[in-house]
């Protein structure tokens, strides 16, 4: 999403954008971002709670009225549930991960993927 903002911006079309990662936007640079402190694919606020999500999109449209010199990334005043932030990301780090391992190779479940993939 960055790139694009960037590419519409540079032919003069303002941008703004949400984000729950504040290092991996920030190394994108996109041109205006409102970040919103919560796990990651929550980017446009809570669940079940449409008066933060309408909150956090009214925080990003006015910072693209108003922050003409990008980039710029700010904090949202929405929080993420009604815990504060040291919670649920100490619960998100206690989860145990049950993904495969990751492999140089491919893997595949069955040996007819495989043939198939080769073919």
């Amino acid at each position: 999403m960055s790139l694009i903002a960037r590419h519409l911006e540079s032919v003069g079309i303002a941008t703004t954008s949400l984000s729950s990662a504040w290092s991996i936007t920030a190394s994108a640079n996109p041109p205006r971002v409102r970040f919103f402190d919560a796990p990651l694919g929550h980017t446009a606020g809570p669940p079940r709670r449409p008066d933060a999500q309408r909150t956090l999109v009214a925080e990003a449209l006015e910072l693209a009225t108003r922050a003409l010199d990008a980039p710029v990334i700010e904090p949202s005043s929405v929080t993420w549930i009604e815990a504060p932030a040291e919670v649920w990301k100490a619960e998100a780090r206690a989860l145990a991960d049950h993904r495969s391992p990751r492999h140089d190779t491919p893997q595949y479940d069955r040996p007819d993927d495989a043939e198939a993939a080769s073919s």
